[in-house]
């Protein structure tokens, strides 16, 4: 009966959340700026990094990856440049043990405003492809056929622009070939004449035709006291529900989370996440014993591995609740950039192999002065666990 309870009370929320609602404000719940579970250090075992592409002297950043259907070959899309920069390509064909030379891309890759990402679609016909999105005005995409050989010129996918396009693409139940994707603004490049505004708001857009054509975006959230943003996705161990982490880019809250039961029809209202959980570009994946591997950026409130590459062990259960999660773990020590902030690093690609091994990609500043290179770092979740084991709470 109470479960039943709480199911009907969740419904009431969802529905009262409408789509397009704007909320003058972050909810009243404050949670702690820091946290309490245990965090591991990996920074120094060099053995686990693997140098993806690195250059003297050019800003090499913000990597996305995908793992194609042999569960082996990984691709990666990235900047020559801190967002902005000629689109790079490279592929790994052992699981990120090793990589590519730079890889051939269109002449329009050139031309990338922003931080590129790449996702895998399948169409209803069953035809798979890889969709790059570059972002500001216009957002554009290029497709390709053949899992990254051959690619077509960056298209705009609409009179409409955004930052971090898109922050995740995610296969939708309601059909074959049915997809939903989120980006942010904050006014500057959703029209071509934009100016920025007080507010942020996080945008959805739907594809039902594997990610040829999009929807007109649609306004999920916007505030002018919290800015949440850099939506990443994870799915309920059941698959019946979406829960999407966010960045909060005025730095006065912890990260949040908003879930969707119908698809992302309706969305409930952001709450606050742990300060376990507070950080940019959150992405993750389950485990092979069905607990969740999450990588960011550290930007909690309270922390001593602030601007660090940082990753969190836990269930779905903790994203649900509010809880803190397993433990943290600290991939790699990011140094300040020339302007002295601490934060360049960390948004990540998150895959999982057969045999359980994580394989995060990132940039950042490694070494004290020098520019960012992208790396790769292996894990699995029982050796962490081993780890963890000689650590107090």
């Amino acid at each position: 009966m109470a479960r039943k309870t709480l199911s009907l009370l969740w419904m009431i929320v969802l529905t009262l959340s409408v789509l397009s609602q704007s909320s003058p404000g972050p909810s009243p719940r404050n949670l702690p700026r820091g946290y309490t579970i245990p965090q591991l250090d990996l920074a120094t075992e060099n053995a686990r990094q693997t140098v993806v592409d690195r250059e003297a002297g050019q800003y090499l950043g913000h990597p996305t990856t995908v793992l194609l259907e042999d569960n082996r070959t990984i691709i990666t899309v990235y900047p020559k440049g801190h967002g902005k920069g000629a689109i790079l390509l490279k592929r790994s064909t052992d699981g990120g043990r090793t990589w590519s030379d730079r890889l051939p891309t269109p002449k329009s890759w050139e031309t990338s405003l922003e931080t590129p990402t790449i996702h895998r679609v399948i169409d209803p016909q069953g035809r798979k492809r890889l969709i790059v999105f570059s972002g500001l005005y216009p957002i554009r995409s290029s497709l390709s056929t053949d899992d990254g050989q051959t690619w077509s010129e960056l298209k705009p996918i609409g009179d409409y622009g955004g930052i971090v396009t898109m922050g995740f693409v995610e296969k939708l139940r309601t059909g074959p070939g049915h997809y939903l994707a989120m980006f942010h603004d904050d006014g500057r490049f959703f029209t071509r004449e934009g100016k920025k505004s007080p507010f942020m708001t996080l945008y959805q857009i739907f594809s039902k035709d594997g990610g040829q054509t999009w929807s007109p975006p649609e306004k999920i959230y916007e505030s002018d006291q919290i800015h949440l943003c850099e939506p990443g996705v994870i799915r309920s161990p059941n698959g019946r529900e979406m829960a999407v982490l966010l960045r909060e880019n005025r730095r006065v809250r912890n990260s949040h989370i908003i879930f969707s039961r119908d698809e992302g029809k309706t969305w409930s209202a952001p709450r606050e996440l742990p300060g376990s959980l507070t950080g940019d570009r959150h992405t993750g994946k389950y485990g092979p014993d069905g607990r969740l591997f999450i990588s960011f950026r550290d930007m909690a409130l309270e922390t001593p591995t602030h601007g660090d590459w940082v990753g969190w062990v836990g269930r779905y259960d903790d994203l649900l609740k509010g809880t803190e999660g397993e433990y943290r773990v600290r991939l790699m020590e990011n140094y300040p950039n020339a302007k002295g902030w601490d934060g360049d690093c960390a948004y990540p690609g998150v895959e999982v192999l057969p045999d359980g091994t994580f394989v995060t990609t990132t940039y950042g500043h490694w070494a004290p002065g020098e520019m960012p290179w992208i790396v790769s770092i292996r894990l699995k979740l029982k050796d962490l666990d081993a780890k963890r084991g000689g650590l107090r709470r």
